[in-house]
C-alpha cells in the first residue's frame, strides 16, 4: 500500500491480498489525515485491487486490532469531501471494506467482489453491516451466507458499483471534478442522512432532516440579500 499526491488530492492503493496488521491500520489513519487536512471540495481517491484466490482475512489477530482497523474504516467512511474508490480485477478482505466506505465506486470490467470464506463463512466484521443496510438484505444475503462472489456487472446492477469504465483514471477525474462543485459541509450532513436512514425511525430522522433544509434555506436566503446588495 501506498499514498501520494495526486491531482484528486490524496491518493491511497490497497492491496486485498494484505492481512490485517497494525501497519495497515497506521496507514489507512494517515490517509485519512491527508483526507481531513485536504482543502474542501478536493476528493480522495483510493485504488483497490486483489490476488486472484482470496486471502485468509483478517488473519489470525486479536479483537483489540479488529477493533482498531473498524475505527478507522469509520473515521474514513466520516471524513470530509468525496472518496472515489476504483476498483481493477478482484476486490476482497481489505479492498472491499474499504470499497464499503467510499462515497463513488468506478469498476473495471473484469472487477470481482466477495467475501473470502474462513472457519466455514465469511468474516464477521462490519462489513457485513455496510452491506446489508446499503444493498438490503436480499441483494447482500448470498454474499454473506455463502461466500458468493459478484461479477463487475453483478455489482453494478446491485448498487455496490456507480459505474463501470474500462478507464478508470479518466471516471475518477471526471468524478472528482463533479465533486469539486459540491459544498462539503452540505455533503457531510447528506452523507449522514443517508447512512443513518436505515437505522432510524421516521420522527427521529424529521429533526435532522429539518435541521437540513434549514440550512440549505438560510444559504438561499443569505445569497438573496447578496445579490440585492
Amino acid at each position: 500500500m501506498s499514498s501520494a499526491d495526486l491531482s484528486f488530492g490524496a491518493a491511497l492503493a490497497v492491496d486485498g491480498g494484505r492481512p490485517l496488521s497494525p501497519a495497515l491500520v497506521e496507514e489507512i489513519q494517515a490517509f485519512c489525515d491527508l483526507v481531513e487536512d485536504a482543502p474542501g471540495g478536493t476528493a480522495a481517491v483510493i485504488r483497490l485491487h486483489g490476488a486472484q484466490t482470496p486471502l485468509d482475512w483478517p488473519g489470525a489477530v486479536g479483537v483489540d486490532l479488529v477493533g482498531r482497523w473498524e475505527k478507522a474504516l469509520r473515521r474514513l467512511e466520516r471524513a470530509p469531501g468525496v472518496k472515489i474508490a476504483v476498483v481493477d480485477g478482484p476486490c476482497h478482505g481489505p479492498a472491499l471494506e474499504l470499497l464499503l466506505t467510499c462515497d463513488y465506486r468506478i469498476g473495471a470490467p473484469d472487477a470481482m467482489f466477495g467475501f473470502p470464506v474462513r472457519d466455514g463463512g465469511v468474516w464477521a466484521g462490519m462489513a457485513v453491516h455496510r452491506l446489508v443496510s446499503q444493498l438490503g438484505g436480499t441483494a447482500a444475503r448470498r454474499m454473506v451466507l455463502f461466500g458468493t462472489s459478484l461479477s463487475a456487472q453483478r455489482a453494478l446492477d446491485a448498487g455496490l458499483l456507480d459505474e463501470l469504465a474500462p478507464d478508470l483514471d479518466g471516471a475518477a477525474a471526471r468524478m472528482a471534478a463533479a465533486a469539486a462543485e459540491l459544498e462539503p459541509d452540505e455533503l457531510a450532513i447528506r452523507r449522514r442522512l443517508v447512512q443513518d436512514a436505515a437505522v432510524t425511525g421516521f420522527e427521529e430522522a424529521l429533526g435532522m432532516h429539518l435541521a437540513a433544509c434549514e440550512r440549505t434555506l438560510a444559504r438561499l436566503r443569505d445569497g438573496a440579500k447578496g445579490q440585492v446588495l
